[in-house]
């Protein structure tokens, strides 16, 4: 088998990752061997400026004609055709066999990674209204390689599949049974990021059980995840990524009668309550200074901390929630870019979590160590960097395997 090219296409970035193979028979995520790893920033309208970033497997900036004078409004397509680009220059990249994706919505027919198809890229394009910030943007990348290199094939892995496994009762809604059936379900999201700390924390337990486990997977986008026994069993997102914590501009839980009077009350239209909700909420909204969690720590603005404050109570209210729907809690893990780099914040989420049986070691939880607990802490604490671009392109791997 030959390389392995991810793609995580977010609404204003397309992150991407080369992969050697494993070697044969190998289920270890190790075994795979990153090459180039990119990113592409700004990407579409409204944004400052575009940017790009390429580097090697040991960190080092790698110089490429085709991310070089990047126009100030570079967009999705615009950023692919220079990923592209950059690859059929190259001669040592000529071994293309499989490309990767990051697909944020499966709906209710998807539980595991794909090939994909027109037929397929059909289905998954009628999930949009439920991931509109991520979907459209995840599919792109597909139609336009298809095009390009038909011969390539495409592999799906989904944010939802990981939560598959949660009981029903912890998926309804209290709603009509035929809206149930017709797929208005708690979906929960962030799945591939869950899964790869899933597979990375028993590494660290010497041997032992993980048992009751809450990921925090804090970034501009954030959620918590309930993992029992290496299975999900609950998580903060439900039917959209827009519903549980409060994240960099989405609002996070929100009591439904309040959207009902901002369209009936206030008379604004389901665009205008829809970009106040996905966009103009969050930190951003609270805080009237930014959602980026590093400008809100640097600043002395009593509103920074009120955003910080309401983020940080938010999270433990649903460490607890998530932490009786298990019975108990033997460990959380910090990870995602709030999470490995902020210590302030969870220094608060530990604190606030002591009656659970966390207590935080101040000196590793400043160094970002990975083990942040104290040796007598009930609760273990963890600082895990997530890595989707390996679980995608692990996934891709093993599912090429199975077609050989």
């Amino acid at each position: 088998m030959g390389d392995i090219l991810v793609i995580n296409s977010g609404s204003s970035s397309l992150k991407f990752a080369l992969f050697s193979p494993p070697d044969a028979d190998a289920h270890d995520l190790d075994r795979l061997a990153l090459r180039f790893q990119g990113k592409l920033t700004g990407l579409g309208k409204g944004q400052a400026a575009s940017a790009a970033r390429l580097q090697d497997a040991e960190g080092q900036p790698v110089q490429a004609g085709s991310f070089s004078d990047l126009p100030p409004a570079l967009d999705h397509q615009g950023a692919l055709v220079r990923l592209l680009d950059w690859i059929s220059e190259r001669p040592d990249l000529d071994d293309l066999a499989v490309i990767g994706h990051r697909v944020v919505h499966g709906g209710r027919h998807f539980h595991a990674p794909v090939v994909l198809d027109a037929a397929i890229v059909e289905e998954l394009q009628t999930l949009e209204p439920l991931a509109p910030l991520h979907q459209p943007y995840g599919l792109e990348p597909i139609r336009r390689l298809a095009e390009r290199l038909p011969e390539i094939t495409q592999i799906a892995c989904f944010d939802t599949a990981f939560h598959t496994t949660q009981p029903a009762v912890a998926r309804h809604f209290a709603l009509p049974r035929e809206l149930t059936a017709r797929g208005l379900i708690r979906y929960g999201f962030h799945g591939l990021s869950y899964d790869y700390i899933n597979r990375m924390l028993p590494r660290h337990l010497n041997g032992q059980p993980a048992g009751r486990v809450v990921v925090a997977h804090l970034g501009n986008g954030a959620s918590l995840c309930a993992i029992q026994d290496g299975q999900s069993v609950g998580s903060t997102m439900g039917f959209t990524a827009l519903d549980g914590l409060p994240m960099g501009t989405r609002c996070g839980s929100l009591d439904p009668g309040l959207v009902l009077y901002l369209l009936g009350e206030e008379g604004m239209s389901v665009d205008e309550v829809n970009d106040l909700l996905y966009s103009g909420s969050g930190l951003l909204g609270v805080s009237g200074i930014s959602g980026d969690m590093r400008a809100l720590l640097e600043s002395d603005a009593a509103e920074a901390q009120e955003a910080i404050d309401l983020f940080v109570y938010r999270i433990v209210r649903e460490v607890g929630s998530l932490a009786a729907a298990m019975g108990g809690l033997d460990h959380l893990v910090f990870t995602a870019g709030i999470g490995e780099r902020a210590a302030p914040v969870r220094r608060a989420i530990g604190q606030e979590c002591a009656w659970l049986g966390v207590d935080l070691d101040d000196d590793a939880n400043r160094r970002d160590a990975t083990c942040i607990s104290r040796t007598d802490s009930r609760v273990g604490a963890w600082v895990i960097p997530t890595d989707e671009e390996r679980m995608i392109a692990w996934h891709a791997s093993s599912l090429m395997a199975t077609l050989a």
